[in-house]
């Protein structure tokens, strides 16, 4: 599998058949027993989730409560927390927590995060404001490829408006955006290229415009396999 910038690729597959491991693999969190994971030609595979970050990868996580913010700290310590050990925020092992304000002011503000400030605990927000926040930390350090997982699950409709546009504006800025989702409604909309993914492997990748929700849905379910990639090992280009 690959992921091109300026394109948006969206993952299909029943909840359980490998996204959360093909998710951790890419990002650090999961030992890799197999094949190789590359960015821009470089070898990521088995780097540690902060050189992850480093290289150029951005995560949303799937469950922003457990893996995306620390609840009890302020939204807006929670904004700095991939960057918060470097200039400017951090100097000589120094952190200047006015750094880390003005930070934060400037992507609460981009984002439309609703919140009375900074200072305020991230579980007091809601989870669309929670979700902004996060979608703001990613997207603010630019990286290259930007990983998605269940970006709009419980969200109303106006913020999953917002994170999507969110989403096309960094596929048109040139950068690789990976996109998972259990709904296929929103993979349909929001990808250039859909993988499917069954029983931990992608059976094959199709275009959305050539594509129905019914055809995707049988692949899913490993009923039909319309293309022949699905022996080869999952990279990230």
């Amino acid at each position: 599998m690959d992921v091109r910038a300026g394109e948006i690729v969206g993952i299909a597959g029943i909840d359980g058949n490998g996204q959360s491991e093909l998710i951790e693999a890419i990002t650090g969190l999961r030992k890799v027993k197999s094949g190789t994971i590359s960015l821009h030609g470089k070898n990521i595979t088995g780097l540690k989730p902060r050189k992850v970050t480093e290289a150029g990868i951005g995560h949303i996580p799937q469950d922003r409560h457990k893996h995306g913010l620390v609840l009890d700290f302020p939204i807006g310590h929670n904004i700095s927390l991939q960057t918060y050990y470097q200039q400017p925020i951090s100097k000589n092992g120094i952190i200047d927590y006015n750094k880390i304000d003005e930070k934060a002011k400037a992507i609460i503000e981009a984002y439309d995060v609703r919140t009375q400030g900074p200072h305020e605990p991230a579980r007091a927000l809601s989870g669309g404001n929670q979700q902004k926040a996060i979608i703001g930390r990613e997207v603010d350090r630019n990286p290259e490829l930007l990983i998605a997982a269940l970006p709009t699950r419980g969200l109303d409709v106006g913020a999953i408006e917002f994170i999507h546009s969110r989403l096309i504006e960094q596929r048109d800025n040139g950068k690789a955006v990976l996109l998972i989702s259990f709904e296929l409604d929103e993979v349909m909309n929001v990808s250039d290229r859909i993988a499917v993914i069954h029983d931990g492997e992608i059976v094959d990748t199709v275009l959305p415009e050539e594509t129905t929700e019914q055809e995707l849905g049988l692949l899913m379910a490993g009923h039909a396999v319309r293309g022949s990639n699905h022996k080869e090992d999952q990279h990230v280009d």
